[in-house]
């Protein structure tokens, strides 16, 4: 009976909006089946990547689904990890270093586990290389999203946490109804530049080697990866040019609604603010279809909120307690057992991976390895740290006045979107041909090759915190005029201080990320430029199969990162949140 009475209600006037809207689900179906068979296929021992231009658009479509499911368990990580280490302070001595380590480690010291553990668990059809290539991709996404996404949440004024507490908001109300919409500007900025450091690496994911397995994947970066290495120089600017129309159908069909979407949750309503609209979000709203489907849902969410507040806490406690029950928390004696027997499996894993790697490390490197180790460590920490602050020179002045105007944020963010998202890869020959004609060596070329793919961080960090400056403190300023110089100081500078610090930790962490290709790069012809760094050490023992080198680069690169983050970055961040975060 509810399916007739829901029929009748269906829509009977079609709008041109709707069949744009079935018609975008056709396609949909259509892709899911190409990737489908793309992924269920069964694996080749050689793969053929093809340089002819016909081959380019199935390639691109096969680049961007990975890009997009890498996106979407980024995104689910961020939520979870960020959640529970800005609720759990026991948890964020642990989580916060963890992360610290994670977002420095090079793609290529992920990949060699990634491959051996996901293509023996899928032997004979690609879906395990396909995996490889994907969590390749979300180790270059879900980082500086999950910092975004922490310091949102840390933000977040403590008198609206009162309030919900107040309404006896539960812990999962209070995500979506607080938390998630509080976010939403930082992690969509944030999103846009994570998907911008997936794509830096495409050329390594989709075609990397172990020893002598070459494992490639039909995509735009093996596209260029194999045009590079003919001197292949129209597939090369084929492979630029299909790259640049995909950001654009990105940006146009996914980033920029959200953006504009992603505004409603402001703190605070002006009257002068601009109205934005995006072809995307005309088309949904000006569908009776999704209307239609929109109304169905918020009538039974609403008949779901209808519960009495009292029922709903005593069927929580009554859940809580059958819960307790079935895991035998009740029971000290069985919680004490359980909590042992985990902490010494663990324990257990972690003291024989250290023994299999000491080991390994003892008898596979020679004192020269160490020393090249560390020599190439430092100089890698002085290239990242000097493109750290290149970039901050820059960034933080243009995206301040970026953020702060809602007009030329409007007008400037599809451009800075599609100059951020392009792979700076895919420019280093045009780069590394101007630095040699100046002279200028691999090792010095290096900086600013990290510096291409880095500098976003930190600008998508600013004008996401300009842009939550709250209006009534410009005003505040304009009313008292105050000088620019001043206003600096005292508003704009201190109001962005989290978000710079931010946007620094972030360009850091891709700063070191980007040493693997900056530091060791294959130029038409395949000539190698190698320059003294860690990150040339962990390309080279990633595609020699020298396990012992990478272990080795991979700890000392880990070292280091913790030892600059425990006593420099980690400080800063705490005298952001203490005292120049807005919520206090």
């Amino acid at each position: 009976m509810s399916f007739v009475r829901s029929i009748a209600e269906f829509p009977r006037k079609v709008r041109i909006a709707d069949f744009i809207v079935i018609a975008a689900l056709g396609g949909l179906i259509y892709w899911l089946a190409v990737i489908a068979r793309q992924w269920g296929a069964h694996v080749q021992p050689t793969v053929e990547i093809h340089t002819g231009f016909r081959y380019l658009p199935l390639y691109t479509l096969f680049s961007m689904t990975r890009g997009l499911v890498a996106y979407l368990i980024s995104l689910l990580f961020t939520i979870a990890y960020g959640y529970i280490m800005a609720h759990s302070e026991k948890a964020e001595r642990v989580m916060m270093p963890l992360l610290d380590v994670l977002q420095s480690i090079p793609v290529l010291s992920f990949l060699p586990g990634f491959s051996i553990a996901l293509i023996a668990l899928f032997p004979n059809n690609n879906i395990g290389l396909e995996l490889v290539c994907v969590l390749a991709i979300f180790t270059g996404q879900v980082w500086n999203m999950t910092y975004a996404f922490y310091r949102a949440l840390k933000g977040i004024p403590t008198d609206m946490r009162d309030a919900s507490e107040s309404f006896y908001l539960s812990k999962k109300e209070i995500l979506y109804k607080l938390e998630l919409p509080a976010s939403a500007i930082p992690l969509v900025w944030n999103s846009m530049m994570s998907m911008a450091g997936g794509w830096f690496f495409l050329t390594v994911c989709e075609a990397f080697k172990l020893g002598n397995r070459d494992f490639r994947l039909p995509g735009i970066g093996s596209y260029m990866s194999v045009a590079i290495e003919k001197g292949d120089t129209p597939a090369m600017i084929a492979a630029v040019a299909a790259m640049a129309v995909m950001i654009i159908v990105l940006n146009t069909l996914l980033w920029k609604p959200l953006v504009i979407w992603s505004k409603k949750f402001r703190m605070e309503e002006t009257s002068d603010e601009i109205i934005e609209s995006s072809f995307v979000l005309n088309i949904l709203e000006d569908s009776k279809l999704v209307n239609w489907i929109g109304a169905k849902l918020a009538v039974r969410k609403e008949k779901e909120r209808a519960k009495d507040v009292t029922k709903k806490l005593e069927e929580k406690k009554l859940s809580a307690q059958r819960l307790l029950t079935l895991v035998g928390a009740k029971d000290p004696v069985f919680r004490k057992i359980f909590g042992w027997v985990v902490t010494v499996a663990i324990i257990g894993g972690i003291i024989y991976a250290i023994v299999d790697a000491a080991q390994l490390l003892i008898n596979g490197l020679t004192l020269g390895d160490w020393s090249s180790i560390g020599i190439g460590t430092l100089a890698t920490f002085l290239r990242t740290t000097i493109a750290v602050a290149l970039a901050g020179l820059w960034t933080i002045p243009v995206g301040a006045i970026i953020g702060m105007n809602a007009n030329l944020s409007r007008r400037l963010q599809p451009l800075i979107q599609f100059m951020a998202s392009f792979p700076a890869p895919m420019i280093f020959p045009l780069v590394l041909i101007v630095l040699t004609r100046f002279g200028i060596s691999i090792d010095v070329g290096a900086v600013l090759l990290m510096l291409l793919g880095t500098q976003w961080y930190m600008l998508f960090n600013v004008i996401s915190g300009a842009s939550s400056i709250p209006t009534d403190l410009q005003e505040l300023a304009t009313s008292y005029s105050l000088p620019r110089s001043l206003r600096w100081r005292k508003l704009i500078l201190p109001a962005l201080f989290p978000s710079i610090i931010t946007g620094a930790i972030t360009a850091a962490g891709g700063a070191w990320n980007a040493s693997i290709i900056a530091e060791n790069y294959i130029v038409p012809g395949k000539e190698h430029l190698t320059a003294t760094g860690i990150g040339a050490l962990i390309s080279i023992a990633s595609e020699k199969e020298n396990f012992p080198m990478l272990i080795a680069s991979t700890l000392a690169l880990c070292l280091i990162v913790i030892c600059i983050n425990k006593f420099f970055w980690r400080r800063l961040f705490a005298l952001a949140q203490d005292r120049y975060a807005l919520n206090k």
